[in-house]
C-alpha cells in the first residue's frame, strides 16, 4: 500500500500526508462561517423571526446618528431617551398582544422602569485599588412575564450596555448587542402572541447606560433595583470585535452550559473560559458585578474577531460583517426561549452559592460536547490505563519504562526546542534589527514568522538528547498526553480535555495497527501518522484561529512594556507543538540509522535544519519589510491637552499602549510640528500613581508611555484657555486634636467637565465609598461618571494624623484633581465645532488631519482637552 511502505524518505511521505492539511483548511471555513443574515421581521408564512436588518438600524441610529456616547456627555443623555422610547414601543406592542392573543387564560406583562441613583464601589483593576462614584446614572429595564407574581418568582437577565467609551462610536461595542436584545424582545412577543412561547419565569432586559465607566450601570442594578433579588441567572452580550462567531467565554454554572447546549450555533470551550478567569487578559465586563452583588451564574458571550477596532474610531455598522447580529441574536433568543420555559432550570439556582467548576464544554466542527468533571476523570483515567496497557503489550523491549522515559525527554526537548526557537527569532527582530510587531496586521501571520524557527529549533533538540526509535517516541507521546490528561483533570482543571482529544486519536491509531500488523516494528506505517494526527490538526486548528483572533490585536493595547513579540511567539511554538503532537517521531523516523540509504542520524537533522533554517530566514527578511500598522489595523495613540490650572502651564500628553518602534520618532514629529519654537525635544516620564495627568484613564493609564510636549502658557480669554475648572472644597469638618483625626466631607464641582478624578495621599479610617479602606498611609484615587448635567460630588472621610511628615496638626489634605471638558473630544465632538465653534476642538481637527497626513491613516487618535490642577483643603 502507498501509505504502508516504510522506506520512503521525508519528501515522499510528506506529500503523502499533505491531504491531511485540508483539515484546518476545513477547519478554518468552518470557524468563520456565519448564517445568512435575514432581512424581513416575519417569514412569508408569519412566523416572526430574527432580522439582522433591524438590528444593525439600532446599531447604527446610536453609533452614527447620535454617536459618541461616553457616559456624562448629551450624547448619553440622547442615547438614554432613545432607549425609553424603544422599550416602550415593546410594552405597546405586548399589550396589542394581549388584546389579539390566540391563548385562553393566559396573559403576557411588559413592564418598563428608568432606574436612576447614586452610589459608589470598589473596582480593583491591573492589581491597582480604585474608587468608582456616579450620581444620576440611569438604566432602562424591561421585564417580560406572564404577569403573575409566579412568572416574576425567578428571572432570567440578559444585559448589554448603552454607553460607548471614549475614542469610539461603539457600534458593535455594545450597540450590536442592544439592538439584538430588542430584537429578541419583538420576537418573543410575537411568538407569544401566536401560541409559539409558554413564559413560565419572566425575562428581564438590562439596557445599562454605563459600563465603559468600569461597570458603573450594572453595579447600579444589581444593587438598587428591585428586579434583582428575582434574577436567577445573567446572560450578558458583549463585543470585542466586528466579526467571527459570538464566543461564550465565561459559563459558570453547568445548568447554564446545558442550556447554552441547546442554541442554534454554540461556539466556545473550556480552555477559554480558563483562560479569561486566570486573569490572563486583564478585562472584565459586567458579568462581574452581576456575580458580586446578586450572587448568580451565567454566560458570558462577545464577538470577538478583528478586535483591532475595538475601542476604535472604525467601530461603525460597516465593519461588522454580514450574519454577527443573526448569530448572536438567533443564539440569545434560544437561550431566552428555553430559560422562561417549563424546562428552564431557573427555580432550582441558588443565589450566592458557591460557584463550581464541574463542567467540560467544547464546541467542536458544529457539535457541542459537555460532560462532568466526574466523567473526564473516568474517560482520562480509562485511556491512560488502555495507554499503558498497549504500550506494555506492544512492546519487545527489556527496558519498556526506561525508553519511554527517554522517548518523553526527546518530545520534551522539541517542545522546548521549539519555544526557544520562535523566541530567538521574536528576539532578533525586536532588539536587533529593530522591527518588532511587524506581523500585528495580519492575526496568522505570525505562523509564518515564527512557524520555521519553531521547527528549527525542535530539530536543534533532537541533536542533543540519545536517539530513540520512532514507535517509543510515539508511545512516549501517548503515554505523556493521556498522563498529563489524568493529572490536570484530577487537579480540576477541565481544559485536560485538550491533552485527552490528543491523546486518544494516538491510542486508536496504535491499537488499530496492532490489530491488523502481524509485527510491530520500530517504525510506524504512515497510513498510522493519518489516523493519529487528524484530530489533533482539527482541535488545533480551532484552538489557534480562536487564540490568535484574540491575542494578537491585544497586543496592540497591553503596554510599551510587554514583551508582544514574545508573547505570540510562545503562542505560535505551544499550539504548534500541540497541533503536530507526532513531530518528533516523524523526525525520528529519518534521523536514526535503520537504513543504509537514510545515512547518519547527524547528517539527516543537518539537511533537515538547513532547510527550515533557511524558511526560517526569508520569512525574517520579508518581515523585516513590513509595517505593524495600516489603515484597518491602526496604532493607538492617545493625547491630552491638558490645562493646568493651579501653575497656568499647558501641554500635550502624549503616549501609546504598543511596544512597537517608531513612537519616540512620532512624538519627536508632533513636537517639531506642533510644540514652540525653540522649545526643547519632547521628553518621556515615568508613569505612576502620582501622575495626575493621565487619571481620567486610570487604572489603564499604567498601559501607557506617556511623553510630555509643553505648549505656550495662555492668558485667560485666548484660543486654549478652558473657561471651565474643577474646585475642591470641604463641608462639615470637624477636627478632633485628642484622637488626631479630622472628619470632613469633600465636596467636588466640576461644571462642563466629565469623568473627574481625584487623588490624594492619607490615611483614611472611615470613609462613604465602602466599609474597608486601607489601614495605612498610602494613595488613593476615586473616578467618577455621571449622568449629564450632573456637576457635584462628595466623598465623606475621617482622616488619621500619620503622615510622614506630620507636626503635631492636621496638615492640609492636597488633592490632585483632573478631568474631562465635555465639550473637548474629537472627533466625538465634530458637531459642536460645527455649530458652535471652539478653540480646542479647531486645534484637534488640524491635529489630527495633520497626524492622518503624516501616519498615512495609520494612527488611531484620541484626542480630550484636560483641566486639572492641584487643591490643598
Amino acid at each position: 500500500m502507498l501509505l504502508s511502505s516504510t522506506r520512503r524518505g521525508p519528501l515522499s511521505s510528506l506529500l503523502l500526508l499533505s491531504p491531511l492539511l485540508l483539515l484546518p483548511a476545513y477547519v478554518y471555513q468552518h470557524q468563520y462561517a456565519l448564517p445568512e443574515p435575514v432581512i424581513q421581521p416575519f417569514s412569508e408564512d408569519g412566523t416572526p423571526q430574527i432580522s439582522e436588518a433591524i438590528i444593525l438600524e439600532h446599531a447604527r441610529y446610536l453609533s452614527e446618528d447620535i454617536g459618541y456616547r461616553t457616559v456624562g456627555t448629551k450624547e448619553h443623555m440622547l442615547a438614554d431617551r432613545w432607549m425609553v422610547e424603544k422599550v416602550e414601543e415593546v410594552k405597546h406592542l405586548c399589550e396589542e398582544a394581549v388584546k389579539h392573543a390566540r391563548i385562553d387564560g393566559e396573559s403576557l406583562e411588559c413592564e418598563v422602569w428608568r432606574q436612576e441613583g447614586s452610589g459608589s464601589h470598589r473596582f480593583d483593576m491591573m492589581s491597582r485599588r480604585l474608587y468608582k462614584t456616579y450620581v444620576g446614572l440611569s438604566n432602562v429595564i424591561l421585564r417580560i412575564s406572564a404577569g403573575t407574581p409566579q412568572s416574576k418568582e425567578h428571572a432570567v437577565l440578559v444585559n448589554a450596555h448603552l454607553d460607548s467609551t471614549l475614542p469610539s462610536p461603539g457600534a458593535a461595542d455594545d450597540a450590536l448587542s442592544v439592538g439584538v436584545m430588542l430584537e429578541c424582545a419583538r420576537v418573543l412577543v410575537e411568538r407569544w402572541r401566536r401560541g409559539e412561547w409558554e413564559v413560565k419565569h419572566s425575562v428581564v432586559f438590562l439596557f445599562n447606560h454605563a459600563e465603559e465607566s468600569l461597570q458603573d450601570g450594572s453595579q447600579l442594578y444589581s444593587t438598587q433595583h428591585p428586579t434583582a433579588s428575582t434574577v436567577r441567572a445573567v446572560i450578558n452580550l458583549e463585543a470585542a470585535g466586528t466579526t467571527g462567531r459570538p464566543l461564550l467565554f465565561q459559563a459558570t454554572s453547568s445548568d447554564m452550559i446545558a442550556a447554552y447546549s441547546k442554541v442554534p450555533r454554540p461556539f466556545g470551550t473550556i480552555l477559554a473560559n480558563e483562560i479569561f478567569s486566570s486573569g490572563v487578559l486583564l478585562s472584565d465586563t459586567d458579568f462581574r458585578q452581576f456575580e458580586e452583588y446578586i450572587g448568580v451564574p451565567g454566560l458570558d458571550i462577545a464577538v470577538v474577531g478583528n478586535s483591532y477596532l475595538y475601542h476604535m474610531r472604525k467601530d461603525l455598522v460597516e465593519n461588522i460583517q454580514p450574519g454577527v447580529a443573526q448569530d448572536m441574536a438567533e443564539n440569545t433568543l434560544a437561550l431566552l426561549t428555553h430559560l422562561s420555559g417549563p424546562d428552564s432550570p431557573l427555580p432550582s439556582i441558588q443565589r450566592y452559592a458557591p460557584t463550581k467548576k464541574d463542567t467540560v464544554f467544547y464546541s467542536y466542527l458544529g457539535h457541542f460536547f459537555l460532560y462532568t468533571f466526574s466523567t473526564a476523570r473516568i474517560l482520562h483515567g480509562a485511556l491512560f490505563a488502555a495507554s499503558a496497557l498497549l504500550v506494555y503489550r506492544t512492546s519487545a523491549s527489556f527496558n519498556l519504562w526506561k525508553e519511554q522515559a527517554r522517548g518523553i525527554l526527546a518530545s520534551s526537548s522539541a517542545f522546548v526546542g521549539a519555544l526557544v526557537g520562535a523566541n530567538v527569532v521574536a528576539f532578533v527582530m525586536s532588539f536587533v534589527l529593530g522591527h518588532g510587531m511587524s506581523w500585528f496586521s495580519r492575526e496568522f501571520s505570525c505562523l509564518v514568522l515564527y512557524g520555521p524557527a519553531a521547527i528549527t529549533g525542535a530539530l536543534v533538540s533532537q541533536l542533543f538528547v540519545r536517539p530513540s526509535s520512532e514507535r517509543t517516541i510515539w508511545t512516549s507521546t501517548l503515554l505523556f498526553n493521556a498522563c498529563g490528561a489524568l493529572a490536570l483533570q484530577l487537579v480540576g482543571i477541565g481544559s485536560a480535555a485538550m491533552l485527552f482529544l490528543n491523546a486518544l486519536p494516538i491510542f486508536l491509531a496504535l491499537l488499530l495497527e496492532s490489530v491488523t500488523s502481524q509485527t510491530s516494528g520500530a517504525r510506524i506505517p504512515l497510513w498510522v501518522y493519518g489516523v493519529a494526527q487528524s484530530v489533533p490538526l482539527v482541535t488545533g486548528a480551532q484552538i489557534i484561529t480562536t487564540t490568535l483572533d484574540v491575542f494578537v490585536p491585544l497586543t496592540g493595547r497591553t503596554g510599551r512594556d510587554a514583551p508582544a513579540d514574545h508573547v505570540v511567539a510562545s503562542i505560535v511554538a505551544v499550539v504548534g507543538s500541540y497541533t503536530f503532537p507526532l513531530f518528533p517521531a516523524f523526525v525520528q523516523r529519518f534521523a536514526t540509522v535503520q537504513h543504509e540509504r537514510i545515512g547518519a542520524r547527524a547528517s539527516s537533522l543537518k539537511n533537515a535544519l538547513i532547510v527550515t533554517l533557511s524558511l526560517t530566514v526569508v520569512a525574517m527578511a520579508l518581515f523585516v519589510t513590513r509595517q505593524p500598522f495600516d489603515e484597518m489595523h491602526q496604532k493607538r495613540l492617545f493625547v491630552i491637552h491638558m490645562q493646568n490650572t493651579t501653575t497656568l502651564e499647558e501641554h500635550l500628553h502624549i503616549a501609546a499602549a504598543d511596544p512597537a518602534p517608531g513612537l519616540e520618532t512620532l512624538v519627536a514629529d508632533i513636537g517639531a510640528q506642533w510644540g514652540p519654537p525653540g522649545a526643547p525635544a519632547p521628553h518621556s516620564i515615568v508613569m505612576h500613581d502620582w501622575n495626575a495627568d493621565w487619571d481620567v484613564l486610570y487604572p489603564f493609564s499604567a498601559f501607557l508611555s506617556p511623553f510630555k510636549i509643553a505648549v505656550p502658557t495662555q492668558a485667560p480669554g485666548s484660543k486654549h484657555t478652558s473657561p471651565y475648572d474643577i474646585r475642591i472644597r470641604v463641608e462639615n469638618e470637624i477636627v478632633d486634636e485628642t484622637a488626631g483625626t479630622r472628619s470632613l466631607t469633600l465636596v467636588v464641582d466640576h461644571p462642563g467637565i466629565i469623568w473627574t478624578a481625584i487623588a490624594f495621599d492619607a490615611h483614611v479610617l472611615k470613609w462613604s465609598l465602602d466599609d474597608n479602606p486601607p489601614q495605612e498611609y498610602t494613595r488613593h484615587h476615586i473616578k467618577e461618571a455621571s449622568f449629564y448635567g450632573v456637576d457635584s460630588w462628595s466623598v465623606d472621610l475621617v482622616i488619621k494624623n500619620d503622615s510622614p511628615n506630620s507636626s503635631g496638626q492636621i496638615p492640609p489634605l492636597t488633592v490632585d484633581h483632573v478631568g474631562i471638558l465635555e465639550s473637548g473630544m474629537w472627533p466625538a465632538k465634530k458637531e459642536v465645532l460645527a455649530t458652535e465653534g471652539s478653540a480646542i476642538l479647531s486645534f484637534f481637527k488640524n491635529f489630527d488631519a495633520w497626524l492622518e497626513e503624516h501616519s498615512g491613516g495609520t494612527v488611531d487618535v484620541l484626542l480630550l482637552a484636560c483641566v486639572g490642577g492641584v487643591s490643598r483643603v
